[in-house]
């Protein structure tokens, strides 16, 4: 196709303009630039997020597995792209990776994880704001709880809070750090993304809802005498339409036209310990229930010992590491040598998990200093933990290491049975384990195709596999200039291409894709469902076309081993079925490291079957009531729409992304070709090779393509610095009168609409409405054309015009505009800023209900309290008439007199509240009044004539 430089000025601003809040189109940008498949639920629940230009946020309550963290990619690519850049992303500790690599690898978004050791490190170099920065700052609940006042001071232009279900009793003054958070986040604009936003109670609701915007509903004693009681229809319907502008959910069963799903198939694989395995762990259970341990900081007790218990089930090799560490540092402390590194710094090196638990365990008390008596006991848990290590060291074989090759035997049988590839990802706690299980592999069928996965991947293997695959990716965007990113990506290409096993640390859980897997191993099952539900999502995902075969171990001799995997197994349905894990249930425990602690204790406390039985009975007993099925219906008649109504916007979202999606790229692509003309070969309209770059820059050459599609190429988007240069080179382009003539008859395909137009011409403008209202701006491109003989042309037809190939012929004088395309271009304008009115108009009017709502529910707070003393009023005087003495009767008037004083005092206390309340609101109508008024501003960007052959 031909084109000219006003076709490519058109195409540049028509790429880059802004646009309305509640338009599609304004997310086209965002979704060009996305390495991400289309699924129209996700673009619906971006919208919704701040459809109104009022909106303080969100809750984004889709059911498990249906991508909110791609619903709040989208928010948040959108909003970077507007250039509003201080994004604070709070998640629980484990899924902080799994964040950064989601927004850099599919939006192309720089991230950095904070945490304490890099904060130090920044007010050490002399930066006191390290929240200030020039990426996406990502950091865990109790991160962000700790440093509040950074948080509270920084003007953040969007939150997103992930798993918010831990906010939803904020309205419980204990519940600390989620009041911490509402409050030192009160004035930020907030995603909050969550499966489960109501569990147990409606003031679960009330409390997300105000950590949102507190003038949605009044105090927490008004929203519970209104609301909390739902028999009443009207009350019912009160309370769902006030959450409708503020919670969107969308269910697994109304997407499923556009996203497939697969199955869990779960294998078990019990083993019997030898007699020596069994010896070494009542050994190292007693030893862990003493009452003093020197090995262990009082500070850190509990939490250590759920690591060593976990370390213990792992392999005697991991047990065996953490025995000599223990044994070495008391005899360092015994010595009184210098400081050594924290307990946790030198396990967290083998059991990688410890960093997320321990980040949400509770804090305790610091170590007491030695006393004498503490010295001897020293020596004496000295020697008991060498007597351990040696045991433990004379092991050289695991029955559970012998057993998981007979799982991969039945493991692969089943993948051959479902047509799936033998691949399997291996899962284990401890490094020291990994280690083991490599051995154990290296005599096996599958010795030549092992990849390992850990926090630091310093083996031989992996820097091999590292060293190959930076020399054939050298050059492209898969290159990200991270060791540790690039090593990760190594690996799992590794494992894709060449690789059958991945034997993995938790590391492996976090922040990869395997939809090409379909076998996952726990040869270590962690007790945290929430961690056992990551490490399946790894495989078990979006785009998996396989059943997934979920094996786990089950100690035969051990009962709360048993019983931990039935509670897994049965109350959270990890294991099989179609979606995994069950939201309500998840939803329930809040945080999986809290039941991790709750199973620690009992492992602690119980020794006989029977007491282990009946502790984990009540555990049982007790998730089991946190699941409500009143209040499961409850939720769903109030949060959940009806499936034909969702499934006619799914489908109606499906056709205009997909429309804008293929309108910009092949805007892009058809600027691009005519920009880098002569710099690059163009192969078939979505790549090109660069072969020299026109531009004073970095910018690589090579091949490009478009997003979503394969191949080793750098990936050109919107955001991509070329990109940017030829935009700004087209938009910054003046552009002189000329006459253009457009050719019909080389145009590919038919355009009805401009064949009445065929041979003859006239004038045309284009100019950039902006209109600046309700802090947002938004820009039209206002197409004016006519013929000679005075017919005006519709705007789509003129903008058709701009579809067909074209050249300019003569360059015209500046002169007088042309009165009629003038006359054309303040209607529109006026077109459009009466359409802009209205549509604010609605946003007022909505904004005002809620104000409305928010007034009427605080007044029902005031008038309770006189309520309640017109009650004790006639209670008084029934008293008082039934005494029988003159003083008795007396004494009753006199209570009565001061009950009715008090009362009167509260009414007019009443009547000055709610002018109060009445003021407040009319202040907050006029703020938003002021911000209705619209700042507009026109620019012609080019003028022509027109001849259309």
């Amino acid at each position: 196709m031909t084109l000219t430089p006003y076709h490519t000025k058109y195409f540049a601003h028509e790429l880059t303009k802004r646009c309305p809040s509640d338009s599609i189109e304004k997310l086209a940008g965002a979704l060009v630039d996305a390495q991400v498949d289309l699924n129209p639920h996700q673009v619906q629940a971006a919208l919704f997020a701040f459809q109104s230009p009022f909106s303080k946020g969100a809750i984004l309550a889709d059911e498990v597995g249906l991508g909110k963290t791609i619903e709040a990619g989208l928010v948040v690519s959108q909003k970077w792209a507007e250039r509003k850049r201080r994004i604070l992303i709070i998640t629980p500790s484990n899924l902080r990776k799994q964040w950064h690599q989601e927004l850099a690898e599919k939006f192309f978004l720089p991230c950095r994880i904070l945490e304490t050791k890099f904060y130090n490190e920044a007010i050490k170099l002399g930066n006191v704001r390290p929240f200030h920065d020039h990426a996406i700052v990502i950091c865990s609940y109790q991160f962000a709880r700790n440093k509040a006042p950074d948080i509270s001071t920084t003007p953040w232009d969007l939150v997103v809070i992930d798993e918010a279900h831990r906010l939803r009793n904020v309205y419980k003054p204990s519940n600390v750090i989620a009041n911490t958070l509402k409050s030192a986040l009160k004035d930020a604009p907030k995603l909050l993304l969550t499966a489960t936003p109501l569990q147990n109670s409606l003031l679960e609701l009330f409390g997300l809802v105000s950590v949102i915007d507190e003038r949605i509903f009044g105090d927490v004693q008004s929203f519970r005498e209104q609301f909390t009681a739902l028999g009443n229809q009207a009350v019912f319907n009160t309370l769902k339409t006030r959450l409708q502008p503020i919670c969107h959910r969308t269910l697994r069963r109304q997407v499923l036209p556009y996203v497939r799903y697969t199955r869990r198939l779960p294998i078990v694989q019990p083993f019997t310990p030898e007699e020596s395995e069994d010896q070494l762990y009542h050994l190292v259970s007693d030893y862990l229930r003493r009452d003093n341990l020197q090995a262990l900081p009082a500070s850190q007790r509990s939490l250590m010992t759920l690591v060593l218990r976990k370390l213990l089930a792992s392999s005697t090799f991991a047990i065996a590491g953490a025995l000599h560490s223990l044994s070495r540092r008391l005899q360092v402390h015994l010595a009184q040598l210098e400081a050594q590194a924290p307990l946790e710094e030198e396990l967290d090196q083998d059991y990688e998990a410890l960093g997320e638990t321990a980040e949400e365990w509770p804090e305790q008390q610091a170590p007491e200093p030695l006393s004498p008596a503490d010295r001897a006991a020293i020596e004496s848990e000295i020697a008991d933990l060498e007597r351990f290590r040696r045991l433990a060291v004379s092991i050289t074989h695991n029955a559970k290491g012998k057993a998981l090759l007979i799982a991969l035997q039945r493991a692969f049988a089943e993948a051959d049975r479902l047509g799936a590839p033998r691949k399997a990802i291996v899962f284990t706690e401890s490094r020291r384990t990994q280690d083991y299980l490599l051995r154990v592999l290296a005599d096996s069928p599958y010795k030549d195709s092992i990849v390992l996965f850990n926090g630091s991947n310093s083996d031989e293997r992996s820097r091999r596999i590292y060293a190959d695959w930076i020399e054939r990716h050298a050059g492209t965007d898969r290159m990200t200039g991270s060791r540790s990113a690039d090593m990760r990506s190594a690996l799992v290409d590794y494992f894709k291409e060449q690789g059958q096993i991945m034997i993995a640390t938790e590391a492996g859980a976090e922040g990869i894709n395997l939809q090409f897997c379909s076998l996952v191993v726990n040869y270590d099952l962690p007790w945290n469902p929430q961690r056992i539900e990551q490490r399946i999502g790894r495989c078990h995902r979006y785009g998996q076309q396989h059943d997934v075969v979920v094996v786990n171990f089950l100690n035969q001799k051990n009962e709360a081993d048993q019983r931990v995997f039935q509670l897994l197994a049965e109350k959270f349905q990890l294991f099989e079925g179609v979606f995994g894990v069950s939201d309500e249930v998840l939803g329930a425990i809040e945080s999986g490291v809290d039941l991790e602690r709750r199973i620690a204790e009992i492992y602690q406390r119980c020794r006989t079957p029977e007491e282990i039985n009946a502790s984990f009975d009540a555990l049982q007993n007790e998730l089991g009531t946190q699941i409500d099925e009143a209040m499961t219906q409850t939720r769903r008649q109030l949060l959940e729409h009806f499936d034909d109504e969702v499934r006619e916007k799914l489908r109606v979202s499906d056709e205009h992304s997909r429309h804008f999606l293929n309108h910009f790229e092949r805007m892009l692509m058809k600027l691009t070709r005519h920009e880098l003309n002569g710099h690059a070969d163009f192969l078939g309209d979505s790549a090109f090779r660069l072969k020299s770059c026109p531009f004073d820059s970095d910018i690589p050459l090579g091949l490009y393509e478009l997003p979503r599609r394969s191949g080793e190429a750098h990936l050109y988007r919107l955001g991509h610095p070329l990109a940017q240069r030829i935009l700004e080179q087209a938009k910054d382009r003046e552009l002189p009168p000329a006459e253009l003539v457009f050719d019909l008859s080389i145009h590919e395909g038919k355009v009805s609409v401009l064949e009445p137009f065929v041979g003859r011409s006239g004038t045309l403008a284009l100019a950039l409405l902006t209109i600046e209202a309700l802090d947002q701006s938004e820009d039209h491109l206002i197409f004016a054309a006519a013929t000679d003989d005075g017919r005006v042309l519709d705007e789509a037809v003129a903008r058709r015009l701009f579809g067909v190939p074209a050249r300019a012929v003569t360059q015209l004088p500046n002169g007088n505009e042309d009165s009629t395309i003038q006359d054309i271009l303040s209607q529109r304008q006026e077109a459009i800023q009466r359409t802009i009115s209205q549509r604010n108009a609605a946003f007022f009017e909505a904004e005002a209900d809620k104000l409305d709502g928010w007034a009427d529910d605080l007044k029902v707070g005031l008038e309770r309290e006189i309520k309640d003393l017109d009650r004790q009023i006639k209670e008084a005087r029934r008293a008082a008439k039934a005494t029988l003495t003159l003083e008795d009767k007396l004494a009753g008037q006199k209570q009565v007199k001061a009950l009715e004083t008090q009362r009167n005092t509260k009414r007019r206390a009443l009547f000055d509240a709610q002018d109060d309340i009445d003021r407040r609101r009319e202040q907050l109508i006029a703020e938003i009044e002021g911000k209705l008024q619209q700042r507009v501003s026109q620019t012609t960007l080019f003028s022509i004539r027109w001849k259309l052959t």
